[in-house]
């Protein structure tokens, strides 16, 4: 279990969170949802350590990351997998390097070894036989299953997402909600997502929360999100604008 305790970020003079208290639960799929700049992404990375908060701390298994030494923040980060919003694929590299590349850095298997976990890694995505392509010859929604592949490689424990359907087609978006429901029980793991798709929100979660202005605003299924009273919520949830639109008079 993720356990965030009193957790605060600012930048500045800018708060981004306020005091946030969550808990995700081992093998759950958590899905993060709020505006854009209400500290999402800031929250992923002080759960990542690539952030250190300003105050309040994070435990992964009863484990605070902030206290760990540096050798056990190395130890629980294999435990992560991230899917990055724009794949960060390595042009460079082919396919199969850039998969293979955390088994490259951080164990002592044999090519031949990293080889089949690429090739099964691949096959689990449903891009199975593409290892010598390039990022370039891919399509976007290729990349983003190219990097889930990058993202499981190491048989992490937690998986995050940070928007995963971005800059997808609504049929591929679906494809890539259905393939995090897949992994999320077929390799047992717990999986937090960033994303700002309400349709993936319907399909995938098991539980949301909704930042607002850095703290929770929302937390709850995805029924009682859709059925919630709180203006703010309902506001974001049904694409509400904050007043009405005065049209432009039309010019001939």
């Amino acid at each position: 279990m993720i356990e965030i305790v009193n957790l605060k970020k600012s930048f500045d003079e800018k708060i981004v969170l306020r005091n946030v208290n969550l808990k995700v639960y081992d093998g759950e799929k958590l899905v993060i949802i709020g505006r854009s700049g209400c500290g999402k992404s800031v929250l992923l990375k002080n759960i990542l350590n690539l952030m250190q908060p300003d105050r309040g701390y994070i435990l992964v298994d009863q484990v605070p990351i902030k206290k760990v030494s540096q050798r056990d923040l190395f130890y629980l980060r294999k435990q992560f997998g991230f899917l990055f919003q724009g794949s960060a694929l390595f042009d460079s590299m082919t396919v199969a390097e850039n998969i293979a590349l955390p088994l490259v850095e951080h164990t002592d298997l044999s090519p031949k070894e990293i080889k089949i976990q690429v090739a099964e890694k691949l096959e689990m995505v449903g891009l199975p036989g593409i290892e010598n392509l390039k990022p370039s010859e891919l399509s976007g929604g290729m990349k983003k299953r190219v990097a889930l592949a990058r993202a499981i490689i190491m048989n992490p424990k937690y998986v995050l997402y940070d928007e995963p359907t971005t800059g997808l087609d609504p049929i591929m978006a679906a494809n890539i909600d259905h393939l995090i429901n897949e992994l999320n029980d077929r390799l047992n793991v717990t999986s937090i997502i960033v994303t700002h798709d309400m349709q993936s929100v319907s399909r995938i979660a098991d539980r949301v929360v909704m930042l607002h202005m850095g703290m929770i605003m929302f937390e709850g299924s995805v029924e009682e999100l859709h059925t919630t009273d709180n203006p703010i919520v309902y506001q974001f949830v049904h694409a509400k604008m904050d007043g009405p639109i005065q049209p432009k008079p039309l010019k001939y």
